[in-house]
């Protein structure tokens, strides 16, 4: 038996309607990127509708980038990794001219505390978890990062072990907490470094900074991180290519 659209609105054409009812049910954590969703036949008896308009509700949400297609295998969450796309700023390489790879991550601190004003505006509340990290490539600091998340979101993320983290972020706060990341938004400025962030990134204080502010938005488009990311202006290199 159908469990009923999460839009009621019968206007709405019917795959609009179940491509909104999936996005919340994978907002609502019913889903994992371990296991695929169901077939689309079963959604289909599920939902009393034609396999052709559950195809068209799962091409939605996969041209979304929410869910992707696995030849042979099925229909999976997809868990995108943002992360790591903070050093595409910083192009870093070895001796020998081959790319740096896998980003190291340092915690510093986690704790509650009443968010700066950007960080509040951004979010709509004071009540935050702060993150500090450095962020490093082959042992080489790269990025100083201060990142905010709303408490009533994430409340106990500043006592979770520590092997509950690995180098990127964004899977912690869905395997822990349900929210799964589905986009973010990157405005680069520069600014000079404090004490505390040359100290971190090992340059001078005052040394010029590329400066990352991120906007991260959950399923249902509300913001559920900030954060600044700051890097030595010395290896940033800002690329576009246009077609």
């Amino acid at each position: 038996m159908s469990k009923g659209f999460a839009t009621t609105d019968a206007r709405l054409p019917a795959y609009v309607r179940l491509r909104d009812t999936l996005t919340a049910r994978i907002a609502a954590g019913d889903w994992t990127p371990d296991w695929p969703i169901p077939s689309e036949a079963r959604l289909a008896r599920e939902f009393d509708v034609s396999v052709g308009t559950v195809r068209k509700a799962v091409d939605g949400l996969v041209g979304e980038g929410l869910l992707e297609r696995r030849q042979g295998s099925g229909t999976y969450l997809r868990a995108p990794s943002f992360n790591a796309t903070l050093f595409r700023f910083f192009p870093m390489r070895g001796g020998g001219g081959e790319p740096l790879s896998i980003p190291q991550s340092k915690m510093i601190l986690r704790s509650v505390t009443e968010g700066p004003a950007e960080a509040a505006e951004a979010l709509g509340t004071e009540d935050v978890i702060k993150i500090v990290r450095l962020r490093s490539l082959s042992d080489q600091p790269v990025l100083f990062e201060e990142i905010y998340i709303p408490r009533a979101r994430f409340a106990g993320f500043e006592t979770l072990p520590d092997t509950a983290f690995g180098p990127l972020l964004y899977p912690t706060y869905f395997e822990h907490f349900g929210v799964l990341v589905k986009r973010a938004t990157d405005e680069v400025s520069f600014g000079r470094a404090s004490d505390v962030v040359a100290q971190q990134l090992h340059i001078k204080t005052d040394d010029p900074l590329a400066v990352i502010c991120r906007t991260a938005f959950d399923v249902e488009d509300r913001p559920v991180e900030w954060r600044i990311a700051s890097g030595s202006a010395e290896g940033f290199l800002y690329r576009s290519e246009i077609n």
